[in-house]
């Protein structure tokens, strides 16, 4: 398990880097930041204005896991670029689901 998600008892943990105005939807694996600090690679197309990208990762994130955007919340970081996100799902099932969606990005 890689040290930008972590399981709890019934939800899980991602520590994602956001990059706005990427130029397409896509999650594009897990990075090392120079602190040693472990996060997933997003990008969206939305701009970062009110809250539009952070809407725009939401809606990625649900899509590719399959549950609910209201099942996704932030812990800290909504107006960074680095965020901490909380996702109320079985946390075996994002943890499968997230190993799929980085084997296809890298």
């Amino acid at each position: 398990m890689h040290a930008a998600l972590t399981s709890l008892d019934d939800h899980v943990r991602l520590t994602v880097r956001l990059t706005p105005n990427g130029g397409r939807d896509a999650i594009d694996g897990f990075e090392c930041a120079a602190d040693g600090e472990e996060y997933l690679r997003v990008r969206v197309r939305a701009v970062p204005e009110k809250g539009k990208a952070n809407q725009a990762l939401i809606a990625l994130l649900a899509k590719q896991f399959g549950i609910a955007k209201t099942r996704i919340s932030f812990v800290s970081g909504d107006t960074q670029r680095k965020k901490i996100l909380r996702i109320d799902a079985d946390p075996e099932d994002v943890i499968k689901r997230l190993a799929a969606i980085v084997s296809q990005a890298e």
